[in-house]
């Protein structure tokens, strides 16, 4: 069987910090977020064209950008929500770059993470947004209403402030059910269930917690994947928690550095690509067992792990890969920035062969 090959297609190197890139949903063409030197923020539209990137359109903002998604937008609109150093949560028509549509100071500190579900056509419900931030709070909002979050999850009497490094949707499969994953400096991992407004599951990997991701957004729990600062990911099988064991997990070494993001592939949720602090990428297979549950001494259903398979490996550059984003229309193509300043359009080949 043929393995896939991650071919490097086009790099473009930029004059600022490149923190996150979004494919812009129905189109060849992705949005590029940062910071300028002089602290502030960078906002790039890219086209991909006849084996080139252009840039149509390039826009300075007051304060840099660190995170973006469309995920809550209609497919029409395809309206980009950032997170920005100043704790600002804003939602911008990308035709009209003047005025955000949407702005609220969301947090006291810079936003890390953001995540969006309930736009694109993706997962049922209300559009919702969440973000993460080094204040130590989640908070979920809706575009539609002013400047309150629909929900805010924080530390509790006596629990020290962590820095939230990352966050993301699942489980929104019909129109109540929703739940966030949360990520922090010290390796905890949070499961708050927005039906039931609780915290359904925690653990803690012992490392900072870079990236969480759900293997698709619109179906009732199947897996969750976590990467951290010391070389390794987890992936959880979320169908079966066991009421003291939580959910099963398989671990893997990955990168020998930071693993900074895990991304699946949307035209097949099995499928991931992890980046690596040493500017690498790797391509991974997760099979299922068997049997995804069994019974354990007492009669209690628990999970099964599955295993992780490499599928392929590349070094683009010297510096951590801090954004990846795979095409949502075009299955291999993905856009991926680095800290060498440098934008890179990648394609991943032969993937129906694994």
């Amino acid at each position: 069987m043929e393995k896939p090959q991650i071919i490097l297609h086009i790099q473009k190197s930029v004059n600022y910090t490149l923190f996150d890139s979004k494919w812009i949903p129905c189109s060849a063409k992705f949005v590029s977020l940062g910071n300028h030197a002089k602290g502030t923020g960078a906002l790039q539209i890219y086209e991909v064209s006849h084996g080139e990137v252009n840039c149509i359109l390039n826009v300075e903002k007051s304060k840099p950008f660190k995170c973006g998604t469309f995920g809550a937008s209609s497919l029409q609109n395809r309206h980009l929500a950032t997170g920005d150093f100043d704790g600002k949560l804003q939602i911008w028509n990308l035709e009209s770059l003047d005025m955000p549509l949407y702005s609220v100071k969301g947090h006291k500190e810079i936003i890390n993470s953001i995540d969006a579900v309930g736009g694109l056509g993706i997962g049922e419900g209300a559009p919702e947004i969440v973000t993460g931030s080094r204040d130590g709070t989640v908070k979920v909002w809706d575009p539609r209403q002013k400047n309150d979050p629909v929900a805010t999850m924080e530390p509790g009497e006596g629990e020290s402030k962590r820095d939230c490094w990352t966050v993301a949707f699942g489980h929104a499969y019909n129109d109540q059910d929703r739940c966030v994953a949360a990520g922090y400096d010290n390796g905890d991992i949070k499961l708050f269930d927005l039906r039931a407004m609780s915290l359904r599951w925690e653990t803690n990997i012992k490392n900072g917690v870079c990236c969480v991701e759900f293997d698709r957004k619109d179906i009732s729990m199947n897996k969750l994947a976590a990467t951290c600062l010391e070389g390794k990911f987890h992936v959880w099988d979320m169908r079966t928690q066991h009421p003291t064991k939580g959910f099963a997990c398989v671990t893997e070494k990955a990168h020998k550095s930071t693993v900074w993001l895990a991304r699946h592939l949307p035209q097949n949720r099995d499928i991931f690509m992890t980046t690596g602090g040493n500017g690498s990428l790797n391509l991974w297979k997760y099979s299922y067992p068997a049997n995804r549950a069994t019974k354990d001494s007492e009669g209690v259903e628990t999970g099964v792990a599955g295993t992780v398979n490499l599928q392929q490996n590349v070094t683009l550059s010297t510096q951590p890969i801090s954004s990846f984003d795979w095409s949502p229309d075009k299955e291999g193509l993905a856009v991926c920035t680095s800290f060498d300043q440098t934008l890179r359009v990648i394609i991943v080949t032969k993937l129906k062969s694994i």
